[in-house]
């Protein structure tokens, strides 16, 4: 018997709150597709929300030979500063494409996010203190 719900790939919800919680966040929008326009600072909530097309990672390493791009948010809190570089605020339908996500830490539990893009692209994030989600949409 045929099920009549389609094949959807299982939702990915990951938290971090530590650098080696992002790092597995970062894998998995290693390659994932962002326009400027979907990056949304929200200064007096102290958050930044990122949505994007990522790759479906599970699915690739599973052996499929066509790749699948999922929706997903990305989302940072406690964010106190965030600045950028080389990336063009007057041309939101630009597409950049997100090459990983690193954590400094300084005074604990503080530190600075930095999310790499292609082409010299960045996005850094003073944060009070690392809480950041990913989540398929």
């Amino acid at each position: 018997m045929s099920s009549l719900v389609p094949d959807v790939a299982p939702q990915l919800k990951l938290i971090a709150l530590d650098d080696d919680d992002l790092a597995v966040i970062s894998t998995h929008v290693q390659d994932a597709r962002v326009r400027i326009c979907d990056i949304i600072w929200r200064q007096g909530d102290k958050r930044l929300v990122i949505g994007m097309s990522r790759l479906d990672w599970e699915q690739t390493l599973a052996g499929e030979t066509a790749p699948r791009r999922l929706a997903a948010a990305l989302r940072f809190d406690r964010v106190l500063s965030l600045k950028s570089r080389n990336i063009d605020l007057a041309a939101p339908e630009t597409v950049l494409e997100l090459v990983g996500i690193e954590f400094s830490a300084d005074a604990a539990p503080g530190g600075s996010a930095l999310l790499l893009f292609s082409r010299g692209a960045a996005l850094r994030l003073d944060v009070e203190c690392l809480e950041c989600e990913l989540t398929d949409l």
